[in-house]
């Protein structure tokens, strides 16, 4: 995701990114002009800039923190699914920096927000970096993937092609491949800290709720072993606040069943999906005007969509969910706030055109708070490199004490030479 919304600055633009004293003014506007009954904005704004002059950096009440987050999603210029926003369940993680409770936290939000097939959009905010104390990353572009392992004996790729290098790194890291490798082996969560280095950790199955995939009309669908996972927890973006960021900040909605059917499955450098489908269904692939491609690509989805509904796990389909993407952007209208949308996310990857959302153009102004991808975290979530810190010094024994040379009589208690 991404972010934005009307910032209410004085002059109407907004801060250079990096300034943390205007970014921090420019929140707390925006945080009480939507909150009147906080008060007036200048006490605790006069409270922030003194914070920020002693310390370089500030810490936000669980109000703003739950704000901006929320807001992150609203301005979120690639999420179809703004929508519902205002019900994003933010989870105050900010105490924690240690690698092994980070990733717990991890699978405890996966078991939150799977919330029994009802999936609840949700975020787990840990701690921020600071000027003296660097945040925990998470590496995993989100926070359940499958691996991709090279079979040489056939020359392809078992599982999923986009996590191939990722698998290779953590598998040279230490992390053990399953005796019996799948297409859907979920993925170890690497998480990194300045303190800890490179730490892998096993989610518990408990915590990876996954959907096998049938069709409402092909039997032998269900024959094919297909499933995905029910949350998609996005672990590798910087939520920023006012300028402070928190690298570690995984968050959820629930899918459209469009990422799983016509991206994740079907697109060729992933499962790739498409011929093996056409071939079960019968259809005439020799030639392109058949539109076999399509005709598969649409039962694909179809069976997406049937199987997340018969296991009640929540999901939609891409036309309503570009229905209520006009109604949100309507409502942000009528609030008086911009509402940026980048139209190649935007419109569905199938039917594109059959979308009340194609049909129009979009402000593509980039606003704060926002849900931001760096470059490094981007490599990082497919091919495990570069890392985020230098590796820890191990630490130096300590010298053991100097023992005197003593007479015969007195050797057995020997004396540390001070």
């Amino acid at each position: 995701m991404t972010a934005p919304t009307g910032c209410p600055v004085a002059d109407g633009h907004a801060s250079e990114p990096g300034d943390i004293r205007a970014e921090a003014e420019e929140f707390l506007r925006l945080f009480h002009g939507e909150h009147p009954k906080t008060g007036p904005v200048a006490p605790r704004l006069q409270q922030v800039l003194a914070e920020i002059d002693e310390t370089g950096t500030y810490r936000h009440t669980e109000g703003e923190l739950a704000f901006g987050a929320r807001v992150a999603w609203r301005n979120n210029a690639r999420c179809i699914g703004r929508l519902y926003w205002q019900s994003l369940r933010v989870r105050d993680m900010r105490k924690v920096r240690d690698a092994a409770t980070v990733a717990a936290q991890c699978a405890e939000h996966l078991r939150s927000a799977t919330n029994g097939g009802r999936i609840r959009p949700t975020v787990t905010v840990f701690a921020p970096d600071t000027p003296t104390q660097p945040a925990p990353r998470i590496w995993n572009e989100q926070l359940i993937r499958y691996a991709g392992y090279w079979d040489a004996e056939t020359g392809a790729v078992i599982g999923d092609p986009r996590y191939l290098e990722f698998t290779e790194e953590v598998t040279r890291l230490g992390w053990q491949q399953p005796a019996q490798r799948t297409r859907f082996d979920v993925l170890p969560l690497v998480v990194e800290t300045p303190e800890d280095g490179i730490t892998l950790h096993e989610l518990p199955r408990a915590a990876v709720h996954e959907v096998e995939l049938s069709h409402p009309e092909h039997n032998w669908f269900a024959g094919l072993g297909l499933r995905w996972h029910s949350v998609p927890a996005i672990s590798n973006m910087r939520l920023a606040i006012g300028g402070v960021s928190y690298p570690a900040a995984p968050f959820n909605g629930w899918y459209m069943g469009t990422e799983i059917g016509a991206r994740n499955l079907a697109d060729q450098d992933r499962y790739d999906l498409i011929g093996e489908v056409a071939e079960r269904l019968g259809l005439d692939t020799s030639n392109d005007q058949t539109l076999w491609r399509d005709r598969a690509l649409v039962e694909l989805n179809r069976a997406v969509l049937h199987s997340f509904t018969r296991a009640e796990v929540t999901i939609t389909d891409h036309h309503t969910e570009s229905a209520r993407f006009l109604t949100h952007l309507s409502k942000e209208e009528d609030a008086g706030r911009k509402c940026p949308a980048d139209w190649s996310w935007i419109v569905p990857p199938m039917s594109g055109a059959l979308t009340p959302v194609f049909h129009r153009y979009y402000d593509t102004e980039q606003l704060r708070p926002e849900y931001v991808l760096d470059e490094d975290a981007r490599l990082r979530g497919t091919t495990a490199a570069p890392r985020a810190f230098p590796e820890p010094v191990a630490a130096v024994p300590p010298k053991l004490p100097r023992i005197r040379r003593l007479s015969w009589f007195t050797r057995r208690t020997p004396v540390p030479v001070p």
